[in-house]
């Protein structure tokens, strides 16, 4: 039972019990709190369980993405609740059977992550129960299902040749603002917004957000979205041919000028991915960013990618035009050059974030010129490889910098010194992956000395020249990192897992408290000895593990069955983004302080590492057996 202590009239010390607190206002302090807090409180005595157990049975708003949680525990938490308006959550451990469960009729919000073991009966009941349905969000669906028709149903409505098959959006709620679709055909699309009189048509006229990917972006798919969805705010649209889209139904400069017809447009995004194929936008050119620039004169926000035959003027003429301008992004720009902010003084622009990915003609005089805009926070450099040391020292004024992404350019360890001048207390998130002159120099230099800061993720990956003592330097700072990424760092090793486990950001919690995620993917001097260091109670808010799994399978195996809600890799792939597409890696994400994880003490018990044990006892055993034959 949780008690307090306080001091009596006498002065002497009592411990009063919370029960003698009335339950009504321990339960209006607690719907002050989010779900995690709630359930973390549930875990501390009955009366504040009990009270937690009435609260979530009338809070509004149900947000859990930090644990995945099995059916046994989703159905109690959130059966009883009729007035659920809000759900977020993570799907990892969950299946066809929670969609009672999770399909409620007086949700207006849906977000849910890891759908992989669900099929298309869960959007099926969705569309039937929640008619007041506002957003919906929906990831991974029928990932491990592997049904063609339920992927169709989903997401890929290819299959669907018929312009009147068209009608399952006649399913959706006429209220419904915010929709994305992982993938449609630009023909089935334009059928669809194009067909008088269907039901479809009329359900998506109050869509205010729209992120759509479809085989390829046409003339005819812009016209029908800028036609048919009349209260657009934000349009977001993506393609990644496999091949180069033909010139009859590729998108031109006309195509361009159909856009954003009801002048209420704010955020625009025309990307052409290649992720399959060296595609690009080859029939648009700069008449047709005139055609654009004269539509979006309000515009907040400008994403364009893929765009080859766009020159410094196409572009210049859109940062020219939009004085409203806050995000400006170019990816994949070959001809953009330094000439495009060789005035930008002249214009009233405030931008706030500025990408510029693969810009690969780009020196260190843009970067000088773009940082008179003293309001950047985020600056995204990526695979621009002739950002040199110059540009960082410019970059170091900008003292409201919270995100800076590097990947691939040409700075050393000097030019990364220039941030400890000025931008490196504000700095969130910092990625020099494949910045292959850095060394351990530019960490011992960062992280030197005691200092408050506020970065919360980094990625050193692929520094061939990076060792342990750069780790060292990082858990000596005691900086509050909570995504670290040194994957395919061979000289990194166990020093290195040992010295993370053992830092202490703050003095009252427990070793490694900050790490959220940690890749250590490829990295050469990793062996079983980490894996000691990757138990419990080290890294207690660990959810994403990078590790090459060839070190010892069995180990792997026994480490992910002993932490099931630690999401252990071994493969190689990307971490942190739950196998959904990631629209625009450039932007900053909410960096939330993260809580410690009670919940999973609360849902698992305290349970042995006897299968971790075993294994390496098994390991271990091998190993002597191989020395006895040697």
């Amino acid at each position: 039972m949780a008690t307090t202590a306080v001091l009596d009239v006498d002065g002497f010390d009592e411990e009063r019990s919370l029960d003698m607190l009335p339950a009504a206002l321990l339960e209006t302090i607690m719907t002050k709190l989010d779900v995690a807090s709630l359930c973390s409180l549930a875990s501390t005595c009955k009366t504040l369980k009990s009270c937690v157990s009435r609260v979530l049975t009338f809070t509004p708003n149900f947000h859990l993405f930090n644990v995945s949680l099995s059916m046994e525990t989703v159905r109690p938490l959130l059966f009883p609740n009729q007035q659920l308006s809000s759900l977020k959550l993570d799907c990892g451990r969950l299946g066809n059977s929670a969609i009672d469960v999770l399909a409620r009729p007086s949700l207006r919000e849906i977000s849910l992550h890891n759908c992989r073991d669900f099929s298309g009966d869960l959007i099926s009941e969705i569309g039937r129960k929640c008619k007041d349905l506002r957003l919906l969000c929906l990831g991974s669906v029928a990932e491990k299902v592997g049904r063609t028709v339920t992927r169709a149903l989903m997401f890929d409505l290819s299959l669907y040749l018929r312009p009147d098959d068209g009608r399952i959006f006649g399913l959706a709620s006429d209220k419904l603002t915010h929709l994305e679709l992982g993938h449609i055909s630009s023909r089935m699309m334009t059928q669809l917004l194009t067909s008088t009189g269907q039901d479809s048509v009329r359900a998506l006229r109050n869509v205010q957000q729209l992120r759509l990917s479809v085989d390829c972006i046409t003339d005819a798919v812009v016209k029908a979205i800028s036609n048919s969805l009349t209260s657009l705010i934000d349009l977001d649209l993506r393609d990644a041919p496999l091949e180069d889209p033909r010139q009859l139904s590729d998108l031109t400069d006309f195509g361009l000028q159909e856009i954003n017809r009801n002048g209420k447009l704010k955020r625009l995004s025309l990307i052409r991915s290649q992720e399959f194929h060296s595609a690009y936008f080859r029939r648009v050119s700069d008449q047709g960013m005139l055609f654009l620039a004269g539509k979006c004169l309000g515009m907040e926000s400008i994403c364009l990618g893929g765009f080859c035959r766009v020159t410094d003027a196409g572009f210049k003429t859109i940062l020219h035009s939009c004085a409203s301008l806050s995000k400006f992004s170019v990816y994949h720009g070959p001809k953009l050059t330094d000439l495009v902010f060789h005035d930008v003084l002249a214009t009233a622009l405030s931008l706030s974030h500025v990408s510029l990915r693969r810009c690969h003609l780009l020196t260190d005089h843009a970067v000088q010129k773009l940082v008179w805009n003293l309001k950047l926070e985020n600056l995204d450099l990526r695979g621009c490889r002739n950002i040199r040391d110059e540009a960082l020292q410019a970059i170091s004024h900008l003292r409201k910098l919270k995100v800076l992404l590097l990947d691939g350019t040409d700075v050393s360890d000097t030019g990364l010194s220039y941030l400890r001048e000025g931008v490196w207390d504000s700095l969130v998130s910092l990625s020099v992956r494949g910045c292959r002159n850095l060394t351990d120099k530019f960490m011992t230099t960062l992280f030197d000395g005691p200092s408050k800061l506020a970065l919360r993720e980094l990625d050193v990956s692929n520094l061939p020249n990076l060792t342990d003592a750069a780790v060292f330097a990082l858990a000596k700072s005691g900086a509050p990192i909570t995504k670290l990424q040194l994957r395919e760092c061979r000289l990194i090793g166990d020093p290195s897992v040992m010295a993370l486990a053992s830092t202490r950001v703050y003095e009252d919690e427990c070793p490694g408290s900050s790490l959220g995620l940690l890749d250590l993917y490829d990295c050469g001097g990793i062996t079983q000895l980490s894996f000691k260091w990757l138990k419990k109670p080290f890294f207690p808010r660990l959810k994403w593990l990078g590790i090459t799994g060839s070190v010892n399978r069995d180990i792997v195996d026994a480490l992910a069955r002993r932490r099931p809600h630690l999401k252990v890799s071994c493969r190689g792939e990307e971490l942190g983004i739950d196998g959904e597409d990631d629209w625009d890696s450039a932007d900053i994400q909410q960096h939330m302080e993260a809580e410690e994880d009670e919940l999973e003490q609360w849902i698992l018990g305290d349970e042995g590492d006897v299968e971790m044990e075993d294994a390496e006892e098994e390991s271990d055993d091998e190993g002597s057996e191989e020395e006895e034959e040697d």
